[in-house]
């Protein structure tokens, strides 16, 4: 799926993409975004900012905060949630692949569950590694491929099935993606199912 194909799938979820993930968002990411994103400092960088799931979950006295998403659809529902709550953040269009920052330019990247839908996730890491300093971090919310044998095959058997459906992968190698794109891995933890959902701090 390239990045027109993305774009349009995402403006049509946009309408209802809240409500659709509304039961494991109450019940499990919520508590994720919380944990993982109340302590950043300094100058942050959202990318895939989607609806504005993590708005919610910053501390703006903390951070100065810009979000970026493709789809219009979807950052015009993140817009009404930061002028619905007065969320201190800069949102806009833009493309993970292809980011418009100037190199070393934020403290802090995250991304949450976002490279199992961009059609270059190793592109995608390559330019947050640009754009974060040398000090920082990027942060990683992410569902990856398992290393379980059973739950790898579960995964490649349905992976078709939610890249046709939704426009997600359900099995890509994310770690190792990371890994080959230079970055590295500072900190891992498993979240959900045995090791599926992540929570990764990498730097340079």
């Amino acid at each position: 799926m390239n990045l027109k194909q993305v774009k349009s799938r995402y403006n049509r979820f946009s309408k209802f993409f809240d409500l659709l993930e509304s039961p494991v968002e109450w019940l499990v990411f919520s508590k994720w975004r919380e944990r993982y994103l109340k302590n950043l400092r300094g100058k942050v960088l959202e990318i895939g900012v989607g609806t504005g799931k993590n708005l919610p979950y910053y501390n703006y006295k903390k951070i100065n905060l810009t979000g970026i998403d493709l789809s219009p659809g979807m950052l015009e529902k993140a817009k009404e949630k930061a002028r619905e709550n007065k969320y201190k953040v800069d949102l806009k269009l833009g493309n993970a692949e292809r980011l418009s920052f100037q190199d070393n330019s934020f403290d802090w990247v995250v991304c949450t569950f976002l490279l199992c839908s961009v059609p270059n996730p190793e592109k995608a890491i390559k330019e947050m590694k640009r754009v974060v300093k040398k000090r920082g971090k990027i942060i990683f919310l992410e569902h990856v491929r398992s290393r379980n044998k059973l739950i790898l095959l579960w995964q490649k058997i349905h992976n078709p099935i939610t890249r046709f459906l939704l426009g997600f992968n359900v099995d890509r190698d994310t770690i190792k993606t990371i890994k080959k794109s230079g970055l590295k891995i500072k900190s891992e933890k498993n979240l959900a199912l045995i090791d599926v959902f992540k929570k990764l701090e990498v730097s340079k």
